[in-house]
Formats: C-alpha cells, structure tokens, sequence
C-alpha cells in the first residue's frame, strides 16, 4: 500500500488551519473576453451583492476581464435603458445588468440580462425568485448563464468542493462553494480522513477514515448528516469511486492479500473482485458513461496507468512515459483523462486524450497530487504545496489557466470537485 502510506506520512509536518479558502488568479487565457457587470438595482436589500459575486466568478475563470462600470449614470437595469455608446467606449463587448425587487413574502425577485453591446441585443435573460440566504448561489447561477452564453459550455460556478484539513490534531472534511465559501464541516477525526468523493447526484460523499485505526470506507449523506460504514473488511478498504449511476462503488480491499479493486453496493454488503493481479491494483475511477475502469496498478514493474472494463476483465496499459504515473481521472466528456507523473523529482499533472494519445503537461509545482475534474471539464481541481505546507489549486485542462487557493494557515490537502447542482 505504498499510495495510501504516502498520503498518511504526507500529513506529518501539518499545522493549524482556521481562515477560509482563498482563490488568486496566477495564470489567465490568451485572450480575455472584456465584460462589464453593472450594480444591480435594489441589491443592496441582499445579504450579498450579487453583481459583485457574478464578477468574482468571471475573473476566477481567466477568460473574462472585468471592465469598470463606475462612473456611468444612471445605471441600466433593463435594456431599454442602455446607452451602448457608454459601454463600448469602455471596450465592453458584453454587459450584465439587472434588477432586485423586494415581495410581499419577505422573498426577493432577481432580474438580470445579458447584453451583447456590439449588436446591441439580449443573448440571455433570466428571473429568479428567492430567500435572501440564496443570494450567493443566484449569483453564481447567473454567472454560470454568462459562462455557457459566451464561451459555449456550462458554467461550474454553482457547484461544491470538498477536502480534508489539519486542524491541531483534528482532521476535518469540509464542503464549500467552489469560490471557497461558505465552508461546512462534514465530519472530524483525531486519525487521517483521506479520498473523498461525491456521489453523482451531489448529496453523499464516500471517504476513507482510520478512526478505528484501520483504513475504513464511510458514507456520509449531507442533506441528513447519516453517516453509515459502506466497506470494513478484513485488511484496507480504500480509494471509494462511484459508478455514475450512483448505485455501487469501486472500492480497494486487502482482504485476499495484495490490494486488489473490486465493485461494491451502495448499500453495502458483499464485494465482487473485479482486478486480479498479485500485485497493487488501486486507485479505480469509472469513465463518465459507466463502461470502463482506469486504475493505477505496479503489475510492470513501476506504478502504471491501466484501463479495464467495469465488469472486470483483462485491462490494457495507457502510459508508458516515466516509472511512475498514478491518480488518473477521467474527463466528464470521457475522452481524456489526467494523472500525476513524476519527473526528475517533480509530481506534477498531466493530461492525456484516449483518440490522439496527445500527451499534455499541466503544471510544474514540486508536489502537485489528488487530480479533479470540475463537472464541465474545464478546470481541473488538485493539491500542492507552497511555502512548506498543502494548498489547493486549480488549472484549466489546457494549462493556461491556473488558480492558487490557501488557507492564511495550515494545510489543505485531497480535494473533489462536486457534480453540477440541481434547484438551490
């Protein structure tokens, strides 16, 4: 179990951690997409303003530069009330504006549009009627509008992270809006929580926890905080990965010796061996459409990426540069998958599509690990290091993109990316 004591001895220098997550943008598109996000009328009733949120995604994603609205009077909150000549001097090319009104019911109607200042036309328009606590999730709704309208693929604003820190001598797996806030504690442990994952409709998470002083497999479903054992075999239960269907998961046991990966009931119960090999087989991850298994195993000699179908059966190797590449996941378009190389001393992430068998270089941290995919495909989630301690960050699957995301101290480490939310 040479992967699982990395990520243990991984966790020996960590220190307190108490602030929330902070997201800098170190790295950006070659050509940004200039919008302007106008004060919405009536915003200031929210607890947020949701102009403000909408911006804050738009720049996270380095595709878009933010042009100033300050400064133009009146303010346009319907279209009717634009004056493109105002805009276009500022050289917008898109413009967001939009309304809050007050109900009868202590609610709140937001209105927002989007305008192409160029044609001088509405591409999108949108109401929502809300509470005031779902300002910040309207807003990233919104801006995920904006994203698919402008660059032509869903937006991932409105969706959730998690990952596990080092409080103390604590251990804490937190939830989190992408944009780091709004931080919850799922469950905490004086013993390592390592290998989240969400389940595919976004309300159960799997992990692996060594309260019992053994690596157990548990299932925390987060609308009622249940929290049930789904794999406590004889030997390790590792590395959960749901099967897009939601109604089993690949698991690692060492029940039969080596670590082998085998298919396992939501609910639990008996295990089915699906790789079989006398050496480590882990790490499994199923392809979007539910038909194949990627998987990490050192069957050649060195830590090696293999894919084999999901029912078991002979797999077939997908790397072949370096002795060591591990953590594949697959694109949620199944048609790439990233992992972690090492390379002169060097873990960084790479990306490799199944139909060119291009290969593509992510990023060049020192220790840059637990790869995952944001549910559009478009970012890709992992942890690093900065400064001798865990930090998250985030690259798009092109590299060009990248994100930096701290705690002012201690260390974060294993993060997931959660699926695309439905309703609020």
């Amino acid at each position: 179990m040479w992967l699982l004591l990395a990520i243990i001895l991984g966790w020996c220098t960590i220190v307190p951690a108490r602030a929330a997550l902070t997201i800098d943008i170190i790295g950006a598109g070659d050509r940004q997409l200039p919008v302007a996000v106008a004060p919405m009328q009536g915003e200031a009733r929210l607890p947020h303003r949701i102009s403000e949120i909408v911006a804050a995604d738009l720049t996270r994603a380095g595709l878009f530069r933010m042009v100033d609205p300050g400064g133009v009077m009146p303010m346009p909150s319907e279209p009717g009330e634009v004056r493109y000549g105002d805009w276009s001097s500022r050289g917008a090319e898109a413009l967001v504006i939009g309304s809050v009104t007050p109900g009868a019911d202590g609610r709140f109607e937001v209105r927002f549009r989007l305008m192409d200042v160029a044609k001088q036309v509405q591409l999108a328009g949108f109401s929502y009627t809300i509470a005031p606590a779902q300002a910040r999730n309207t807003a990233h709704r919104i801006a995920d509008v904006i994203y698919e309208k402008l660059i032509g693929v869903p937006g991932a604003f409105a969706t959730r992270i998690t990952y596990v820190v080092k409080r103390g001598t604590r251990y804490e797996l937190q939830v989190a809006d992408a944009d780091g806030f709004g931080a919850q504690t799922v469950v905490s442990s004086d013993e390592p929580i390592i290998s989240p994952t969400w389940s595919p409709e976004g309300n159960r998470i799997a992990y692996v926890s060594f309260e019992q002083r053994k690596p157990i497999v548990y299932i925390q479903t987060l609308s009622t905080g249940q929290r049930r054992v789904l794999a406590n075999f004889r030997g390790s239960n590792s590395s959960p990965a749901w099967a897009p269907d939601g109604r089993r998961l690949a698991v690692v046991l060492t029940r039969d010796g080596s670590s082998q990966i085998y298919s396992i009931s939501a609910e639990g119960g008996a295990a089915t061996r699906l790789s079989n090999s006398s050496s480590i087989d882990t790490e499994p991850n199923f392809s979007p459409d539910g038909q194949w298994i990627l998987f990490t195993s050192d069957r050649g000699g060195s830590p090696q990426i293999y894919r084999m179908p999901a029912s078991g059966g002979a797999p077939e190797r997908l790397t072949f540069d370096g002795t060591y590449n591990v953590s594949p996941r697959y694109s949620p378009d199944g048609k790439s998958f990233v992992y972690v190389q090492r390379s002169g001393g060097r873990f960084n992430l790479m990306r490799r599509e199944f139909a060119s068998r291009q290969t593509i270089p992510l990023t060049d941290g020192l220790v840059d690990e637990s790869p995952s995919f944001a549910p559009n495909g478009r970012m890709i989630l992992y942890a690093s290091q900065q400064g001798g301690r865990g930090i998250l960050a985030a690259v798009s699957s092109d590299g060009r993109v990248k994100q930096r995301i701290t705690i002012q101290s201690g260390d974060v480490r294993e993060p997931a990316w959660g699926p695309m939310q439905k309703g609020f």
